[in-house]
């Protein structure tokens, strides 16, 4: 087992709870790596539509363009709809759990889009401002923003730690499941919960909560279908105070690119 931890993958979030992109190279900013969930898909009242309740939201795909989204159902890739990468619609307000923020609406023609796959009234907005949403100040380091994420703008998760869950498995599941921003590679199993300040490459992060997990780990990234694991294994040997914990949260420190194959120095 290698002691040398570099970046191994690399993923945003375009749109909050649908499928994650793989980059070779990203770039860090306040609320999280450019791009990651600056969109949103929200129901008639303004709240945030997620897979927890809508699973088959996993299989709708992205891939970035130059100068928009596209997005598609990974069954039908001809059918897709073009996002623009800036919002001009009207101004609503709209819920991530707790917090009441502005943002964009897109275009109607696009909410039809949604409703129609997804098989609820959707509509599409953008977070037009970036400050428009606070971390959460019992864990904020610099006042930092983030985006429509749950609550961090970062996750990072060590290969090793999943290779341990998937010993336990009896079908191994993949990286996808947990949503990460940040995967590396080398070290030992969960050696993540340790880390309090780390660089990688020659930005710095604060490691700031472990991430509890949810039933959206239940949901096969690719099929859309749902079942009970991996969270009933978590829960025998990653529970504490009755949530169970997989990953770490982070806030970015300075700002810069963060390329695949970049070292981790943990301070």
């Amino acid at each position: 087992m290698s002691t040398i931890l570099s970046i191994q993958s690399l993923y945003v979030y375009p749109i909050k709870s649908l499928a994650g992109v793989s980059l070779s190279q990203a770039k860090v900013e306040e609320q999280g790596f450019e791009l990651d969930r600056r969109w949103m898909l929200v129901d008639e009242e303004g709240r945030f539509l997620s897979q927890r309740t809508l699973a088959g939201m996993a299989t709708i795909k992205v891939e970035i363009g130059d100068h928009s989204l596209d997005v598609f159902v990974s069954s039908r890739p001809e059918d897709r709809i073009r996002v623009p990468l800036h919002a001009v619609g009207e101004e609503i307000s709209v819920k991530v759990w707790d917090d009441e923020i502005l943002a964009r609406l897109v275009d109607p023609q696009i909410d039809a889009w949604f409703s129609q796959k997804l098989g609820v009234n959707a509509r599409l907005v953008y977070m037009f401002s970036p400050k428009a949403r606070k971390v959460d100040p019992r864990y904020a380091v610099n006042d930092e923003s983030v985006s429509f994420a749950d609550g961090m703008p970062y996750l990072i998760i060590g290969e090793e730690s999943l290779n341990d869950l998937n010993s336990r498995l009896e079908f191994p599941v993949s990286m996808d499941r947990f949503r990460p921003n940040i995967v590396f590679s080398g070290g030992t199993p969960f050696q993540e919960d340790s880390f309090q300040r780390i660089k990688i490459g020659e930005i710095d992060f604060q490691l700031v909560k472990p991430c509890a997990r949810c039933v959206m780990i239940t949901v096969d990234q690719q099929s859309g279908s749902k079942g009970k694991e991996p969270l009933k294994t978590l829960a025998t040997y990653r529970t504490k105070n009755k949530k169970i914990y997989f990953g770490q949260n982070m806030v970015a420190l300075s700002s810069g690119k963060l390329r695949v194959g970049d070292l981790i120095q943990v301070s």
